[in-house]
């Protein structure tokens, strides 16, 4: 039940709480209203014509006002959705046999999906997408909190729980940077617009390690700019607590960065991946093999210990990539 003495707030002061009440005024477009008018005195000041116009009483009015208000409520609760925990039940692989498994994957968490091309490591993916319940071609179900996912998980978008970054992020929207992060954040109800598209911007820039601005149209990013665009925006914006990537090697962006950023969220991180620096930065790797999964391996302290080497080698490539890029020669006697 909402509170009748919104009705009675000043303007200005009801914005300042409740922002979205703009949206609400301009669907009906009414006059602009002064900052120490109320509801109740816009009410009282409309005439039969204008009233007319809406299509409303005055009674009805207030109805769709409170109810507009407790939706918004509604999605507010819903923002901010937290999963402990996604458990993938065995299916089978392409020959039928069964995958002997359960692999439970946790908030905070990254996991390497790796497995020659082909062996089906998108399958595995795109079943977690889904929230699979056996409908699909490996016959995996998954498990949300230990609990079987509802349709309203599984197909609404509004409580999606699952973000997925595919190799190939291609934007066909005619808006710069800037409109398009301002427009996700006011789909979230963001109050602090501004200052959180700030912060994703600047994200996204330190990501990608090539230079772009808040009014570059999204159509002209390259694609290390617009995966590091939707990494930043999906750390920053998405409700979604489970962040899927498909190869985010071949993405040109600061990849161990990106993962510890998601990270830092609390996500639930699943990435097929070639790449033996982001599979040893895993606490485990899947091992995909003839459409199932084949094992399940723990990274080892010996292999993390080799992680602190390519660490090294990895940050020697990617000088030598922006040497290349800046158009310099490289020096012949290097360092291996």
């Amino acid at each position: 039940m909402m509170d009748n003495t919104l009705l009675q707030l000043p303007y200005g002061r009801l914005l300042a709480h409740h922002p979205h009440v703009r949206d609400f005024f301009s669907a009906f477009r009414l006059p602009a209203m002064a900052q120490d008018q109320s509801i109740s005195d816009l009410l009282t000041h409309l005439t039969s014509d204008e009233l007319e116009d809406l299509g409303l009483d005055r009674a009805q009015f207030v109805e769709q006002f409170f109810a507009f208000m407790e939706q918004i409520d509604t999605l507010k609760r819903h923002r901010d959705i937290r999963v402990g925990c996604v458990t993938v039940m065995g299916g089978r692989n392409k020959d039928g046999t069964p995958e002997d498994v359960r692999l439970e994957l946790r908030a905070g968490e990254v996991i390497s999906v790796v497995g020659p091309t082909g062996a089906g490591k998108s399958m595995l993916l795109a079943d977690i997408e889904s929230l699979a319940q056996g409908d699909t071609p490996s016959g995996r179900r998954i498990l949300v909190d230990g609990n079987t996912p509802d349709e309203a998980q599984r197909l609404s978008g509004e409580h999606r729980l699952v973000a997925q970054l595919s190799q190939n992020m291609n934007f066909v929207m005619d808006l710069s940077v800037r409109e398009f992060l301002e427009m996700h954040a006011q789909s979230r109800l963001v109050d602090n617009i501004d200052a959180i598209v700030e912060q994703i911007l600047t994200t996204a820039i330190c990501l990608a390690g090539e230079p772009f601005g808040p009014d570059t149209p999204v159509t002209s990013l390259s694609g290390g700019q617009s995966r590091a665009l939707m990494i930043a925006d999906v750390a920053g914006l998405s409700a979604s607590p489970i962040v899927l990537i498909d190869e985010i090697e071949n993405a040109g962006v600061d990849r161990r960065q990106a993962l510890n950023l998601l990270v830092k969220k609390e996500k639930i991180v699943l990435l097929a991946t070639h790449d033996p620096l982001l599979a040893l930065s895993s606490s485990r790797r899947v091992v995909i093999r003839n459409g199932g999964i084949e094992a399940v391996l723990e990274t080892t302290p010996q292999e993390q210990a080799l992680l602190s080497r390519l660490d090294v080698m990895d940050t020697h490539l990617a000088s030598l990539r922006h040497q290349i890029r800046q158009g310099n020669r490289l020096n012949a006697d290097l360092p291996l």
